[in-house]
């Protein structure tokens, strides 16, 4: 090994390599001293067949000459052997106009802003809500009627619905100023989360929220996972056993939807809040009723105790924040605590978003 790398002072490392019988892989490792968990790149010699600078600089300014303006290297590398030269191989000029970032598109494209991830965070019902629109099939092919909802992420409580043969941003003006004059918000304490439909973005919802002092936010385009309580919520009901394949008329629509979100929000006990309601969570009652189980589970431990091997049985904790896109690292765990993170989970792309289970 010493002596192929005395060697590789005066040849190349595979003729050094080759001579002695040394595995390339070997002889490359013995060469980068570790450091830690790093490896440290030792200086890499020029090898032999490089292009050198000049003869870089040719190639440019050859494939940069005027005549050549429209044509790509392959045209290039084919018209000068037709002329007796020749520079560099087709790849090569490529390679070289990529490090001198001449390589793209020639035409005018569409480039799209890089959309900001919204983080949204709730601590108390009226904080942040989510709205959206889903489709629920009418009577023929092509008919669907348009339900508009509007969800409190934090309590998961349907504060306004409607349905309608449309979608329109009056109608979605109408139900927003209703449901904040109901729900008592005042300005600069609500955020209203919503996707990037054409009701969403309107001018008439944005005049009407700056009007009210609310702030909103949008999805980032073909992300569903920065919309996810309205989303679940809108699985919740489509999976119900009495939802029907179709809805034969718009008033049959609206009687079941005053069915499902009298049922939602103040029999259905989610997961996603300690299996308490919506309704209970939304008004406060959340930590009496968590007491009441508590002390109901107190009771049968002592009556049984050898039923429980784990100890005395605690009934699921009313989260106390609620994500949209929490941020990740030890800020959010010194902030909120370890135990917020399980109100998160990660999708395959590494995304942290809210956990939205019903």
């Amino acid at each position: 090994m010493n002596a192929a790398t005395d060697l590789s002072a005066h040849v190349s490392h595979w003729a050094a390599c080759r001579a002695f019988g040394v595995a390339r892989s070997s002889f490359y490792r013995r060469r980068r001293p570790r450091e830690g968990k790093s490896m440290v790149l030792a200086d890499r010699r020029r090898v032999p067949r490089r292009l050198t600078s000049q003869e870089r600089a040719v190639v440019v300014d050859a494939l940069n000459a005027e005549r050549f303006a429209d044509s790509s290297p392959a045209q290039v590398y084919a018209t000068l052997l037709d002329e007796g030269s020749y520079l560099c191989s087709i790849s090569t000029m490529y390679r070289i106009l990529r490090q001198v970032r001449q390589v793209r598109e020639r035409r005018d494209q569409l480039r799209r802003p890089n959309y900001t991830k919204p983080e949204l965070l709730a601590t108390a019902p009226n904080q942040v809500w989510s709205w959206d629109i889903t489709k629920l099939r009418g009577p023929s092919k092509w008919m669907f009627f348009q339900l508009y909802v509007i969800l409190d992420i934090f309590s998961r409580y349907v504060v306004g619905w409607l349905v309608a043969d449309r979608e329109s941003e009056a109608l979605a003006v109408e139900l927003i100023e209703q449901t904040c004059g109901k729900q008592g918000i005042r300005p600069g304490e609500l955020t209203i989360h919503a996707d990037r439909g054409s009701s969403m973005t309107s001018k008439s919802v944005a005049f009407l929220l700056a009007d009210l002092g609310v702030e909103k936010t949008h999805s980032r385009p073909h992300v569903s996972n920065d919309n996810p309580y309205s989303e679940s919520q809108f699985k919740t009901m489509k999976y119900r056993p009495e939802f029907p394949a179709r809805f034969v008329a718009l008033e049959e629509a609206r009687a079941f939807c005053r069915t499902f979100f009298s049922w939602y929000n103040s029999e259905h006990r989610h997961s996603g809040i300690g299996l308490l309601t919506p309704e209970t969570v939304h008004y406060g009652r959340g930590p009496a009723m968590t007491e009441q189980r508590a002390g109901v589970l107190m009771s049968a431990f002592h009556a049984r105790p050898e039923r429980f091997v784990r100890g005395i049985p605690r009934p699921p904790a009313q989260p106390t924040a609620a994500w949209i896109n929490p941020p990740v690292g030890p800020l959010f765990d010194e902030l909120f605590g370890s135990n917020d993170r399980a109100a998160a989970i990660i999708d395959p792309t590494g995304t942290v978003v809210s956990a939205v289970s019903n």
